[in-house]
C-alpha cells in the first residue's frame, strides 16, 4: 500500500511538473507571436515614415526698447536668427505626398525631409489646415513606399497600436501601447479636438507621425502629450484617421479647405461662468462674441445666448458643437436649441461657408 501510494505521489509530482512547463510554453509562445506582430508592423511601416527638418527665419526683436535707444543702441537688438525644428511625417502616396502636423512646418522657410532610406528631399508645401493642426507636404520622388489608411473608427479601447517618428530627433523610432481612450476633447490644443489617446511613447519629434494597428494600417497621426515635464508621462494624442482622411484629400485637391461656420466665438460652458452670468445650467456651448451679419448673428443669436442643441443633438462643449458644424453641409439649414435669460427657445439658421478675409483663430 505504501508503495502504491508513493507510485502515485511521484506520478502527480510529474504531472504537475508538466503541466507548468505547458504552461510556461504556451505563455512563451503567445508572447513570442506578439513580438513577431510588432516586428512585421515595423517591418511595413517605417519604410513610409520619414524625418521632417523645417527651418524659419525669427525676426530681429527690439527687447522692449523705444525706438530712439534701438538706434543709439543697436548691440541691444536681438539679430535675425534661423531656427530649426524637428518632426515627423508620413508618405500616404508613392508620388511623395506626405501628411505632418501644421506646427512642425509653420513658418519654414525651408523644409527638408530624410526619407528611411536616408535620402534627403527638400519638400513643398501643398496645404495646410490650422483648424485641426494637419498639413501635407510634397517631395520630387516617385515609387516610394507608403501607409495605407485603417479605419480609426474601428479601434476598441485595448486594442494595441504602435507609433513610429522621430523622438529627440531620433528617426525611424518604434513603440507600442494600448488606446487608452476615443473621443478625448476639450484638451484645448486645437480647434477640431477628437483625439485618440493612448501610452505608446511619444516624445517632442513624434508630432506627425504614424499610430498604425497591428495590421500596419495608418489609424491616427501623432499630434501631442499631456506632460508636467515635457517629457512622455504615458498620455499621448494622434488626430484619428477619420480627421485626418477627407483634411489631407482636400489639401492635395484644391490647397485649402472650405470650412462651414455659423460666426461666433464660443466657450464652453463651465460652473464658473455659469455662476459669473447667473446661468443656471451646467452645460452647453456659451457664446461669447459674434460677428456682425454671419449666420448666428442672421438667426438672431446674441452673446451671451448658450446653445445646448444642435439638430436634436445635445452640445455640452465647445468641441462638440465645432465637431457637429464641421460635419454639416454648407448652405444646410439646421436647428439650434438655446437658452437666453433662463429660457429656451429654437432658432433656424443656415450654416455658410467660412469666409477668407476671417482669419481670427478660435471662431465657430
Amino acid at each position: 500500500m505504501r508503495k502504491l501510494l508513493t507510485t502515485i505521489l511521484v506520478a502527480m509530482t510529474v504531472a504537475g511538473g508538466l503541466g507548468a512547463q505547458s504552461e510556461d510554453a504556451t505563455a512563451l509562445a503567445a508572447a513570442r507571436s506578439l513580438s513577431r506582430a510588432f516586428t512585421a508592423v515595423a517591418r511595413k511601416v517605417t519604410p513610409a515614415v520619414v524625418n521632417i527638418s523645417s527651418t524659419r527665419v525669427e525676426r530681429s526683436r527690439t527687447m522692449g526698447l523705444p525706438p530712439f535707444m534701438q538706434r543709439m543702441f543697436p548691440e541691444l537688438m536681438v539679430p535675425d536668427q534661423m531656427v530649426t525644428s524637428l518632426g515627423s511625417g508620413v508618405i500616404i502616396r508613392p508620388d511623395g505626398f506626405i501628411v505632418t502636423n501644421c506646427h512642425v512646418i509653420e513658418g519654414a522657410a525651408e523644409i527638408t525631409v530624410t526619407l528611411a532610406d536616408e535620402r534627403e528631399f527638400a519638400a513643398t508645401l501643398v496645404g495646410q489646415d490650422a483648424f485641426t493642426d494637419l498639413a501635407v507636404i510634397q517631395i520630387g520622388a516617385s515609387g516610394l513606399p507608403y501607409a495605407e489608411f485603417g479605419d480609426s473608427d474601428r479601434l476598441e479601447v485595448g486594442e494595441w497600436v504602435v507609433a513610429v517618428g522621430s523622438p529627440l530627433g531620433l528617426p525611424q523610432t518604434v513603440t507600442a501601447g494600448i488606446v487608452s481612450a476615443k473621443g478625448r476633447k476639450n484638451i484645448g490644443l486645437q480647434g477640431y479636438e477628437d483625439f485618440i489617446q493612448t501610452d505608446a511613447a511619444i516624445n517632442p519629434g513624434n508630432s506627425g507621425g504614424a499610430l498604425v494597428d497591428l495590421d500596419g494600417r495608418l489609424v491616427g497621426i501623432n499630434t501631442a502629450i499631456a506632460s508636467e515635464g515635457g517629457g512622455y508621462d504615458g498620455v499621448c494624442f494622434a488626430t484619428p484617421v477619420t480627421v485626418v482622411r477627407p483634411v489631407v484629400d482636400a489639401l492635395i485637391r484644391d490647397g485649402r479647405i472650405v470650412r462651414p461656420w455659423i460666426g461666433i466665438r464660443p466657450k464652453t460652458l463651465d460652473r464658473e461662468l455659469a455662476r459669473r452670468f447667473g446661468l443656471g445650467i451646467a452645460n452647453g456651448v456659451f457664446v461669447d462674441a459674434m460677428f456682425r451679419n454671419s449666420p448666428a448673428h442672421q438667426a438672431g443669436l446674441r452673446p451671451g445666448d448658450v446653445i445646448t442643441g444642435w439638430q436634436g443633438q445635445e452640445v455640452r462643449s465647445a468641441a462638440d458643437l465645432a465637431r457637429l458644424i464641421q460635419s454639416t453641409p454648407i448652405d444646410s439649414e439646421v436647428e439650434l436649441t438655446v437658452i437666453r435669460n433662463g429660457q429656451a427657445y429654437r432658432a433656424r439658421l443656415t450654416v455658410r461657408q467660412l469666409p477668407d478675409a476671417v482669419t481670427v483663430s478660435g471662431v465657430l
